[in-house]
């Protein structure tokens, strides 16, 4: 009799361990790679149109001891170049643009106008224009920590030559994304931040989402660190040169916001549904010339890794470090958002380790 009972007693223990949730196992491992009253992060996972994990753990504000919540929002990097390239497709969408127009329409002011007719807004989306960038940051800081959108895209027109021909390689570039952003303005006729807020973040219902202006916001927002030996240092706008520009990286969200965003572009809310499918299609180049085969679509990043089909993008600004990860097969959405960087710049270990946990529980 008692050996019946301990054999029952083990099985039951066995199923336990095999029924904790996956919400119990994701905060596990969260709770043990960021620490307690130090930067830290904020974590969502989606499948379908359910929230399955959301939590933040660690410090917004080292001052104030404010801590990270789901709601909180960060500087999302190079995400937030999503945002310009939907903002583009939008104006394609009303006719008003097209991203096979030449960017000397916009920019008259080329130096080589030669390049302008040759660089497409296609191969800015793609980074594929062939551009140097031109902007000699670590020579002069000083401007750089105040430079807009303008100033980090006007060195842009002033070269001579181009490093590659027009879609035949891959080079990425932060300025593309600020010629970008006031292609918005100069079609649409107000700030490229006014746009992409009454044209995505409100149908979206991203109420709190911003985008960087120079040095707003200062409030309402973390901050973002790195570790100097044993003491934490602010790195973000007034630290950190080109912050201010925004095309690049100036948009401010929550983990849970940007489970929004997702939403929206699932269910078309502010795009056709063939120009989001389109949009996260790796566009071809005829006279392709790079190392890899082409990975990119309208800024998204389409790869195959583990047998599992990702869209995405990535972010590092300052402190800030981002991952925005979609398995389409699976209706998974994972997003990571950290106010200071423990890994490589496309948080390849976190992402697969939930990803290995998200399978775990059939959740892939």
């Amino acid at each position: 009799m008692r050996l019946r009972i301990f054999i029952l007693i083990g099985l039951c223990t066995a199923c336990a361990r095999r029924e904790e949730p996956v919400d119990y196992e994701l905060d596990l491992y969260f709770r043990s790679y960021f620490v307690a009253g130090e930067p830290g992060g904020a974590v969502l996972v989606m499948k379908s149109d359910s929230i399955i994990f959301s939590q933040g753990y660690g410090l917004a504000d080292m001052q104030t001891e404010e801590p990270i919540t789901p709601h909180t929002l960060f500087n999302l990097g190079s995400i937030s170049k999503t945002f310009v390239a939907n903002a583009i497709l939008i104006l394609q969408e009303r006719g008003r643009l097209s991203v096979e127009d030449s960017i000397i329409q916009y920019f008259p002011e080329f130096k080589n106008r030669r390049i302008g007719q040759q660089v497409k807004i296609r191969h800015l989306l793609t980074h594929t224009s062939g551009l140097p960038d031109n902007r000699h940051v670590a020579l002069d800081t000083l401007f750089y920590l105040t430079a807009k959108d303008s100033a980090n895209w006007h060195p842009e027109t002033q070269v001579d030559s181009l490093l590659f021909e027009p879609g035949t390689r891959y080079q990425y570039s932060n300025p593309a994304f600020n010629g970008l952003a006031l292609i918005v303005e100069k079609v649409s006729g107000m700030p490229w931040q006014q746009f992409v807020r009454e044209n995505i973040f409100i149908p979206a219902g991203m109420e709190n989402s911003t985008i960087t202006d120079g040095s707003y916001p200062e409030r309402g927002v973390s901050h973002a660190y790195i570790k100097n030996y044993k003491h934490w240092l602010e790195d973000d706008y007034g630290e950190e040169p080109t912050f201010a520009a925004a095309g690049n990286g100036g948009v401010w969200s929550s983990v849970e916001e940007l489970a929004l965003y997702e939403k929206a572009l699932r269910q078309a809310t502010f795009l056709n549904a063939s120009s989001i499918r389109d949009s996260r299609t790796v566009k071809q180049f005829a006279n392709w010339q790079g190392a890899q085969k082409p990975f990119i679509g309208w800024s998204w990043f389409v790869t195959d890794e583990d047998s599992l089909h990702r869209e995405g993008h990535s972010g590092s600004q300052g402190g800030f470090l981002t991952n925005y990860v979609t398995l389409p097969a699976d209706d998974i959405l994972f997003v990571i958002l950290c106010n200071t960087p423990r890994e490589d710049y496309a948080m390849r270990k976190t992402t697969n380790d939930v990803l290995t946990i998200l399978r775990k529980h059939r959740l892939l």
